[in-house]
């Protein structure tokens, strides 16, 4: 799916209305906006919109002129001064279909007494184009709508969100879920924008020409069925180690854990034949806990030894996953940039090979390779510093541009760009936030890469895996998820695709 920014949108609408008309798109999102609440809430009987003075209010007109007269429908709007001809179209519409239009209460109690008993409450006060911080004028509604008991259901995103930016002003909407018309809007990606949206839907409505005809698409995201079109299929005749054949370099006499949760991560993730190879000392215990993966041991002590091993092992992989569980000593440092060096696999590297690329990024240029940071390890990569709330698609792209390296930015909303794209990942939950987690992640890249995906492509599609992994292992344990829980959860977190037909296309 592609993602735009406020301006993007603003655009492709210019384009939309120039080639059908601002009417025929106001239309098309009322449809959109009404099927959602069929899909969403088909019981619904009283439904309520809140809307502003612009097109995002005339949004909540048109979506209930379509709705048949068996609900109770209410509009209270904001008078708008100079309407648009799509907007009095809708209000016209939406009169004639019974729909009640009353005014915008501006005192909270009148406000809550609008939505007293509603089963259905449409924010459509403010659209893409605004500002976060809405009008003293709107705040009683947005106040009433974060204290009712009514399904909140957002028109494009929730009041008071920024579009591109994500940052949110100091009165927001709370939505149940957020229908975001023509494409997804990077803000609502991010934090803390993604806090208010609830679950996010995209409506198409007819702009895919003009959205595709824009200059700088650079962001995207998958749905379901576009990460499912990502996975590799293992071929009838396919032998085990064209499934896939990862080596992992990982894992340490500290933190041999690590070196065990990216094999695992590997292997769940279809590898036919994964290779362990790691530090001498931490050989027995990784041996007592991987069965099916074969583990070999190198010695730190004698660098070019170490160097020779690993290398020879290549002859029969096919991608390499480096770096979880890895000393930060200086032999590591001159095993792990020794070995970098001469291997031509795609290869994806994480933890303590960051360390160790850090001040050596050149070896990594022109190269197949991911590297998976999360925002501490990218603070020290990128040798800018901390990266700063709202700067993180920035800071990557720049990172990129200067180094070509491919990389996957972990956090609330994991970005991977590649130079030319950026990915916006939208599975995941906080209960990814504990120590392991990034070992599996680094290993199911490691496998997707040994299977012949790009960088950009192996990565994008492990985060939103992992992701949905994390999903469902929070849903079978509320607390005390750990890393261990998500390799045997890969396979079962794999989505089952919908029937042809209708239906709601879920980004979040």
């Amino acid at each position: 799916m592609r993602v735009l920014t406020a301006a993007q949108m603003r655009e492709a609408d210019a384009r939309g209305v120039r080639r059908e008309g601002e009417v025929a798109l106001m239309r098309a999102a009322g449809r959109a906006l009404a099927e959602a609440i069929e899909q969403l809430l088909p019981g619904a009987e009283r439904l309520v919109a809140f809307a502003g003075p612009g097109n995002n209010g005339g949004d909540a007109f048109a979506a209930f002129a379509e709705l048949g007269r068996k609900r109770k429908r209410i509009v209270y709007a904001t008078e708008a001064t100079s309407p648009s001809e799509a907007r009095t179209d809708a209000e016209t519409r939406a009169r004639a279909a019974g729909v009640e239009v009353r005014g915008l209460p501006l005192e909270r109690s009148e406000a809550d007494r609008a939505l007293a008993r509603a089963d259905l409450a449409l924010d459509a006060l403010l659209g893409t184009g605004a500002r976060p911080e809405p009008g003293t004028d709107l705040l009683a509604a947005i106040d009433a709508l974060n204290a009712s008991d009514a399904f909140v259901l957002a028109v494009d995103l929730p009041t008071g969100i920024d579009a591109t930016t994500g940052a949110a002003g100091e009165h927001c909407v709370r939505a149940d879920a957020t229908l975001t018309l023509g494409a997804l809007k990077l803000g609502l990606l991010t934090l803390p924008a993604r806090e208010f949206a609830g679950e996010i839907f995209v409506a198409e409505i007819g702009l895919d020409a003009e959205i595709e005809s824009l200059e700088d698409l650079r962001y995207y995201a998958f749905d379901d069925i576009e990460f499912l079109n990502k996975l590799p299929v293992r071929a009838t005749a396919s032998d085990k180690r064209a499934s896939g054949a990862p080596l992992v370099i990982a894992g340490s006499r500290q933190f041999p854990g690590a070196a065990i949760l990216c094999a695992l991560g590997a292997a769940r993730a279809g590898a036919g034949y994964v290779t362990v190879a790691t530090p001498s000392d931490a050989a027995a215990t990784l041996r007592n806990h991987l069965v099916e993966q074969v583990v070999v041991e190198y010695s730190t002590s004698d660098t070019a030894r170490a160097i020779e091993d690993l290398c020879s092992l290549t002859n029969h992989c096919s991608s390499v996953a480096i770096g979880p569980g890895l000393g930060l000593d200086d032999a590591t440092g001159a095993i792990v940039r020794g070995f970098v060096e001469r291997c031509d696999l795609p290869l994806v590297g994480d933890a303590g090979a960051l360390f160790h690329f850090a001040k050596n990024l050149e070896i990594l240029r022109g190269r197949r390779c991911v590297l998976t940071p999360h925002e501490g390890e990218f603070a020290r990569l990128s040798g800018k510093g901390t990266v700063a709330p709202g700067t993180r698609s920035q800071r990557l792209r720049e990172f990129v541009a200067r180094t070509g390296i491919t990389t996957l930015l972990k956090g609330d909303a994991t970005l991977v760009d590649d130079g030319r794209w950026t990915y916006v990942n939208t599975t995941g939950t906080n209960a990814l936030a504990t120590a392991g987690t990034g070992d599996v992640l680094t290993g199911i890249t490691a496998t997707l890469l040994s299977q012949g995906l790009s960088p950009l492509d192996a990565a994008s599609t492990a985060a939103y895996w992992h992701g949905l992994a994390g999903q469902r292992a929070q849903s079978a344990r509320r607390v005390g998820v750990i890393a261990g829980d998500l390799p045997a959860l890969l396979a079962a977190a794999l989505p089952v695709p919908l029937p042809a037909g209708k239906r709601l296309v879920r980004a979040l």
